[in-house]
């Protein structure tokens, strides 16, 4: 018996794992890979050339649809580096921490198309009155104790706020606002960012340009400190 001779006995299950065994079994033989039939999960049976045939190119689309995905992606990032870098430069021009405030919030506004921004800080600001985006309240005050692990984690929090965090930050946008970044901006206070969009901002999204920008801001305001 040759390497390619099988028993009259073998069954079905013999037969598939013998050929998994030995892949190579129709390049000697490429009549009977075109007179083999391969049934379909809908319409007519296909030889085994064509079923193949279909099988690359399902992959095929599958890989175009990964890689424009990877594009939208790659571009968005893109948007996203080059936002922040503008922000950047924006920030290191002012001359006082009042106008650093009001640059950052102007730029959030129109590079992250944000709904609604509000800044806390623990310490009030010269020639910088609150208002609509900023609040001054003391970092020991019992009214950021819902923050305090933001605060002690330093990282940024995405998604749908808890009620009382929701109140604080957004008064009468509070029903409006259906997700919110969070950013701690150490020694100083925090950041946030509200979304009329329940599905702009998640929990376990990327944060990478938020911890970014969660850094960037103290350490601009580090130019003023006496």
């Amino acid at each position: 018996m040759t390497d390619y001779e099988v028993a009259d006995t073998l069954n079905g299950h013999d037969i598939a794992n013998w050929l998994r065994k030995n892949p190579n079994f129709l390049q000697q033989y490429p009549d009977l890979a075109l007179s083999l039939v391969v049934p379909k999960a809908e319409g007519q049976a296909s030889s085994l050339a064509s079923y193949q045939l279909e099988i690359l190119r399902d992959k095929n689309r599958d890989l175009n649809r990964r890689l424009n995905e990877l594009y939208g992606v790659a571009q968005a990032n893109e948007g996203l580096t080059m936002a922040m870098h503008q922000m950047t430069l924006a920030l290191v021009r002012q001359n006082n921490v009042a106008d650093t405030w009001r640059a950052l919030v102007a730029a959030i506004q129109e590079d992250f198309k944000a709904d609604v921004i509000r800044i806390v800080t623990f310490l009030p600001i010269d020639d910088l009155d609150e208002g609509e985006w900023h609040r001054v309240i003391d970092r020991d005050d019992a009214s950021l104790n819902p923050f305090r692990d933001m605060f002690t984690t330093q990282e940024p929090i995405c998604g749908r706020l808890n009620p009382d965090k929701q109140s604080l930050l957004y008064g009468a946008y509070e029903d409006q606002v259906q997700s919110s970044a969070l950013l701690p901006v150490p020694e100083h206070g925090m950041i946030a960012i509200g979304s009329y969009d329940a599905n702009r901002f998640w929990p376990g999204m990327g944060t990478m340009f938020l911890e970014m920008l969660s850094r960037t801001v103290p350490a601009v305001l580090s130019r003023y400190d006496a």
